[in-house]
């Protein structure tokens, strides 16, 4: 019998891009770097942060799709609370941050929280509060400064550029894996 790979074997939404399934690695709040074997599908330690600032968001990827980077595409899903790592969350992108790390493009999707009731009427990063795309931006920045990475944090997208880098990726995946 063989165990269930969370990237290869959860679809990537119900109705991909629009509304798509997160899975989370990182809990919001977490000063800890879980990280999704791709080999194995279990969830291993990455690393502890060495700044001292925690995810805004719950973090992870959004299955079967891949991008340029070789990873599967990055999702901060913002709602209320932390959910345990491995959760999968229904969610709708609403925006994208653009970003660079060790010169390769990163893209993280911007999403909400489906079935939580103060975030699922989002349908557009603007939408969101001025502080709260400013924390995303400047945990960003920062996560990784103590590690003496290059890491650059761009403007940020909407829903439309958001749904096509999905849409783009899970392409990518398809070629790739099916």
């Amino acid at each position: 019998m063989r165990m269930a790979h969370p990237w290869h074997d959860i679809p990537a939404g119900e109705e991909p891009p629009g509304e798509i399934h997160a899975l989370v690695e990182i809990p919001q709040g977490s000063r800890v770097k879980y990280e999704l074997d791709k080999g194995t599908g279990l969830l291993k330690v990455d690393r502890v942060l060495h700044s001292p600032v925690v995810y805004p968001a719950n973090y992870g990827l959004i299955p079967r799709t891949l991008g340029e980077d070789g990873d599967p595409l990055d999702a901060l899903v913002l709602m209320r609370e932390p959910v345990q790592p491995l959760s999968v969350l229904r969610a709708r992108p609403i925006g994208m941050m653009l970003m660079t790390d060790e010169g390769e493009r990163d893209e993280k999707i911007i999403c909400t929280h489906l079935d939580d009731p103060e975030y699922r009427s989002y349908r557009h990063h603007g939408e969101l509060p001025e502080h709260r795309l400013a924390e995303l931006r400047r945990f960003s920045q920062d996560y990784k400064k103590l590690e003496n990475k290059e890491l650059r944090v761009g403007g940020f997208l909407g829903p439309e550029e958001a749904r096509e880098a999905i849409a783009a990726a899970m392409r990518l995946y398809d070629r790739r894996f099916r």
